[in-house]
């Protein structure tokens, strides 16, 4: 791969355990004589700011040194243009990754994907101007992450599954009103639900399958409402969403279309792990926006059978910078 990589790194990704594999990464990228510069924000606005600009120089790639959350941020910056996007995930969940067959825990073939992979072109979705590759969500779960990011305690994982058990006791089910723009016409569904997930992407929060069926080179996005149950089977329910056969209980509904509006009272929608902010939202999908740099078939992990942050700047975007 001819010409300048640039490398959008997060250091923070899994509590800054991730740091001390930055080095190796940029020495294996620059071993055949590739220029290499390197994007650590101090935090997600000023990377977003600095990415954009190196992007607008046309480097061979950019290249994401992260988690979902810092893809999400590349994705703002090379949606749309011919800026290939590699990814070294070294975040949490990593469910972009997984969902493109990219090596993960393994840094060495992922910097390979990089330098001698293919380009694979990708749909992205566009949420109100936000771009997002992954999953957009709304409901119980991001209520969770909401009520998680204003705690101070306890840190780590410990903190969400804290916020998951206290948003249960008191959560109802939300009155939603979704708009579909589908393949065969327009639906709108009005029910009560207790989330609903749109995904260009079948997975998030690391491995949970809630849009199992999406595709992301279809040209459609996948939703899957989950309508509203007694708390109890909600419960025995839910760890079904790991193996991605939630959608065949009676109360999940599936559809796919090519624009979705969300409307709901008091709700927050997350795009790859990233707060979006309040609904309405209207998403919606553009084929091909995004080129994928992914391993070349039996270079490395075998590809999935496909059907078809830290604070925020003053002023800046709320994100969690992963």
């Amino acid at each position: 791969m001819p010409g300048k990589i640039v490398v959008l790194a997060n250091p923070a990704a899994r509590g800054g355990r991730s740091r001390a594999l930055l080095a190796p990464l940029l020495g294996r990228l620059g071993r055949d004589g590739h220029e290499i510069s390197v994007i650590v924000g101090r935090c997600a606005a000023e990377a977003l700011e600095r990415a954009r600009a190196a992007v607008a120089g046309a480097p061979a790639a950019l290249v994401a040194f992260g988690g979902d959350g810092l893809v999400h941020l590349a994705a703002q910056v090379v949606a749309g243009t011919d800026v290939p996007l590699g990814v070294v995930p070294v975040g949490t969940g990593n469910d972009i990754a997984a969902a493109l067959g990219l090596p993960r825990g393994n840094l060495a073939a992922a910097a390979d994907a990089v330098l001698g992979g293919r380009t694979r072109v990708i749909d992205a979705a566009r949420a109100d101007g936000t771009w997002f590759a992954g999953v957009v969500a709304c409901g119980f779960d991001s209520r969770v992450n909401e009520r998680a990011n204003r705690m101070t305690w306890p840190p780590g994982a410990a903190r969400y599954v804290l916020a998951l058990a206290e948003e249960l006791r008191s959560f109802e089910p939300i009155p939603f009103r979704i708009t579909l723009d589908g393949p065969d016409g327009p639906e709108t569904i009005t029910r009560e639900a207790m989330m609903v997930a749109v995904g260009n992407t079948s997975s998030y929060g690391g491995g949970m399958r809630i849009c199992p069926g999406a595709v992301p080179d279809d040209g459609l996005l996948d939703v899957t409402i989950l309508g509203a149950v007694p708390r109890g089977r909600f419960l025995r329910a839910f760890p079904g969403v790991y193996r991605g056969s939630h959608v065949t209980h009676p109360s999940v509904t599936v559809r796919r279309a090519r624009r979705i509006t969300l409307e709901a009272p008091g709700v927050v929608a997350y795009a790859d792990g990233e707060r979006i902010g309040p609904i309405p939202l209207t998403c919606e999908v553009v084929p091909g926006a995004l080129r994928m740099l992914v391993p070349v078939p039996g270079d490395g992990p075998p590809a999935p059978r496909w059907r078809g942050g830290g604070r925020a700047c003053r002023g800046g975007p709320q994100s969690r910078y992963r």
